[in-house]
C-alpha cells in the first residue's frame, strides 16, 4: 500500500483495479467528493483508503489527484466509480440492500441505505416514482392548484370584498391543465431518478421478483437473478375496483385515469367519499361539473373526525353543486360514450341489497380505496402468506411468514404493501426505519405521529386518532381526555385572505398534558398540521406549547389559540 501513496495516474479505472489487487477484501474505499469542473473538463477526486497489512499494522493512505479527462470518458469513469463505491460488501452478495419498488418508500429507503454506505439496488419495474409521483399525490396537486385558481377567479363575491373585479368569463384549457399535471410528474420523476443515480444506486429497470431462495431477486424483464444480503419490499398499491364495476379509464375511471383529465363531464358520480373522492370532487366542481357521491357507509366522509366531517359537509359539499347517497353500493357500473351514451350506475341498499335507484351520468370515478400491489412477486414461493394482499410485518418492518408467525430473515416490507398506514410519507419513514434496523440500530416508526392531509379548498389535515377513537382509547386506558379549539374566523391572516371558515381542534391527555391528536379544516391546514405532528412525536405538553411564541399575524396563531385554551389561557 505504501508503494502507491504518491503515485499519479491518468487512468482512474486502472488505478482502482491496481488498488483492488493490492488491498484486502476487507478494505473500505470511500469517494466523498467527485466533481467535474466544466471549465477545466477535469475530475477532482479524493480517496481515503483504510486497510490492514499482513503485519496487522493499520495504514491510512490519502491521495489527491487532479486528472484531465475528456468529456467522452465521463460515462465510463462514472460507471466504474459506481461499481466500486461500496467495497463494504464481502463479495458474497451482489448488493448489501436490494429494494423492490421505486416509489416514495423505495426511494427513501435507497437514499438512506446509501447514506449508510450500503451497496444498493432498486428494482424500478419501469415505474420510477411509483403511484405518488406518476399517478397520485404529485399530479393531483397540480390539478387542484389549477382548478383552485379557477374557483378563486370565478368567486366574484370573494373578490369584490377585496376590491377586485374580473371582467368577462374565466376560461381554461382542459388539455393545458392536464399537461401541467403531466409535466410536473415528469419533472419530479426525473429529479428522483437523478438523485438515485447521483448517489450511486443501481437502478434495475425490471420488476423484482423473489425466487423462493434466500437473498435472491429476479429481474422479470431480463430473467437475471441478483443476490442481496437484505431485501426491502416496496411494491406500493393499485386502485381497488369493487365487483360489478367495469372500468374503461375513459368514462368510468380510477384515480389513474382521472388524472389524464380527458374531458370535463357535466355530471360526475364519485364512488367513495374519502380523501381521493373529495379531492377530485373539488377539481370537478371548480371546472364546472356537478358531482354525486355514492358512499357505502352511513355517513359521508366516514373515515374523518365527525366534527370535521360536519364542517366539511358545509364548506365542501352544501355550498357546491354536490349531492350524495349514503348507505348504498354501486352494484353495477357500465361505461358510456362521451356525448353519446351515459354511464349507468345501479345502486343497492348496503344492508338489504335491494335495488334503490339507477343513475345515468356522464362519467363515474371509482375512489373506493387501494389494494397492495403484491401479486406475482414471489411471495408464495418464499412461504409468505398475505391478508388480502397485505404483507404481515413486525414493528421493525421485518416480514412475517404469517400473522403472528416467524420472521423471514433479511426481508422487510414497507409502505402500502404492509397496510400500516397507506401514505407516501409514511412509506418513506418506514423505508428509513427498515434501513436503520438493517444496520443494527433498532428503530420503530411512531405512526400515531404521522400527519395526513386532504388537499381540498379549504384543506383538511389531521394527526392522531379521531375524537371518537380518542374517547374510546381514554376510557380503555383510564385517563381524562381534554379538548380545545382555535378558530380561523378570529385569525387576522385568515380574515385578510377572506378565508375565515374552519377550526383547529386539539385533543390531549389531561393528566400528562401530552397532545393526543389535532384535526384542522381551514386554509393551509396541510401546512399547519406539521407543528402538531412534531408535538405528538416529541411528547410535548400543552403547557409547554402554550408558552411558545407564534409569528403575528400568521395562520399558526389558530393553533396557538387552541394550545393556550387547553391550559385556560386566552389567545389574542
Amino acid at each position: 500500500v505504501n508503494d502507491i501513496t504518491n503515485v499519479r495516474l491518468v487512468d482512474i479505472t486502472g488505478w482502482l483495479q491496481q488498488i483492488g489487487s493490492i488491498i484486502s477484501d476487507k478494505a473500505l474505499l470511500f469517494i466523498p467528493q467527485l466533481v467535474l469542473k466544466d471549465t477545466l473538463r477535469a475530475w477532482k477526486v479524493t480517496f481515503t483508503m483504510k486497510t490492514t497489512c499482513k503485519k496487522s499494522a493499520l495504514v491510512s493512505t490519502s491521495a489527491f489527484l487532479l486528472l484531465a479527462v475528456s468529456a467522452s470518458a465521463f460515462s465510463s469513469i462514472k460507471s466504474s466509480f459506481r461499481t466500486r463505491t461500496a467495497l463494504q460488501a464481502t463479495g458474497e452478495f451482489d448488493f448489501d440492500v436490494a429494494i423492490i419498488g421505486c416509489g416514495v418508500g423505495g426511494h427513501g429507503a435507497a437514499l438512506h441505505a446509501r447514506a449508510q454506505s450500503l451497496k444498493t439496488a432498486v428494482f424500478a419495474g419501469g415505474d420510477v416514482g411509483g403511484t405518488c409521483v406518476n399517478r397520485g399525490c404529485v399530479p393531483s396537486k397540480a390539478l387542484l392548484a389549477a382548478s383552485g385558481r379557477i374557483r378563486e377567479m370565478r368567486d366574484s363575491k370573494h373578490l369584490e370584498g377585496m376590491g377586485i373585479e374580473v371582467e368577462g368569463e374565466v376560461k381554461y384549457d382542459v388539455e393545458g391543465i392536464a399537461a401541467h399535471a403531466k409535466n410536473l410528474a415528469n419533472r419530479v420523476k426525473g429529479n428522483l431518478e437523478a438523485s438515485l443515480v447521483g448517489l450511486g444506486v443501481d437502478v434495475v429497470e425490471g420488476r423484482g421478483v423473489l425466487t423462493g431462495s434466500p437473498h435472491e431477486i429476479k429481474d422479470d424483464k431480463t430473467g437475471k437473478v441478483y443476490t442481496a444480503k437484505d431485501i426491502i419490499l416496496a411494491p406500493g398499491s393499485i386502485p381497488f375496483v369493487p365487483p360489478g364495476i367495469t372500468v374503461d379509464e375513459k368514462t368510468v375511471y380510477t384515480s389513474d385515469g382521472a388524472l389524464e383529465l380527458p374531458f370535463v363531464p357535466e355530471w360526475t358520480a364519485v364512488i367513495g367519499s374519502g380523501y381521493i373522492g373529495q379531492e377530485f370532487a373539488d377539481v370537478y366542481t371548480a371546472l364546472g361539473s356537478e358531482v354525486t357521491f355514492i358512499e357505502a357507509m352511513d355517513d359521508i366522509m366516514p373515515t374523518f373526525d365527525r366534527e370535521i366531517a360536519k364542517q366539511a359537509e358545509r364548506l365542501l359539499i352544501r355550498d357546491r353543486p354536490i349531492n350524495y347517497h349514503t348507505g348504498v353500493f354501486a352494484s353495477e357500473v357500465t361505461p358510456g360514450i362521451p356525448g353519446e351514451k351515459p354511464v349507468t350506475i345501479k345502486m343497492i341498499d348496503a344492508k338489504t341489497k335491494e335495488h334503490v335507484e339507477t343513475l345515468e351520468v356522464d362519467a363515474a370515478m371509482v375512489a373506493t380505496g387501494r389494494v397492495p400491489n403484491t401479486a406475482n412477486m414471489g411471495l408464495e414461493e418464499s412461504g409468505i402468506e398475505t391478508n388480502r394482499g397485505f404483507v404481515h410485518v413486525t414493528d421493525k418492518m421485518e416480514v412475517l411468514k404469517s400473522e403472528g408467525g416467524e420472521v423471514v430473515p433479511n426481508v422487510y416490507c414497507i409502505g402500502d404493501a404492509n397496510g400500516k398506514m397507506m401514505l407516501a410519507h409514511a412509506a418513506s419513514a418506514q423505508g428509513i426505519s427498515a434501513v436503520e434496523n438493517i444496520v443494527g440500530r433498532t428503530h420503530v416508526v411512531n405512526h400515531d405521529a404521522i400527519p395526513a392531509a386532504c388537499f381540498t379548498h379549504p384543506e383538511i389535515a389531521m394527526v392522531g386518532p379521531t375524537e371518537e377513537q380518542a374517547k374510546k382509547l381514554a376510557e380503555e386506558e383510564g385517563w381524562p381526555l381534554g379538548k380545545s379549539q382555535g378558530n380561523f374566523r378570529a385569525n387576522s391572516k385568515a380574515l385578510a385572505e377572506g378565508e375565515g371558515n374552519g377550526i383547529a381542534k386539539v385533543l390531549f391527555n389531561k393528566d400528562t398534558g401530552k397532545v393526543v391528536a389535532v384535526h384542522i379544516i381551514g386554509i393551509h391546514a396541510a401546512d399547519l398540521i406539521q407543528e402538531c405532528a412534531n408535538a405528538v412525536a416529541a411528547g410535548t405538553t400543552v403547557q409547554e406549547l402554550s408558552m411558545m411564541v407564534h409569528t403575528h399575524p400568521t395562520l399558526s396563531e389558530v393553533i396557538d389559540e387552541a394550545f393556550k385554551g387547553a391550559v385556560g389561557m386566552s389567545g389574542h
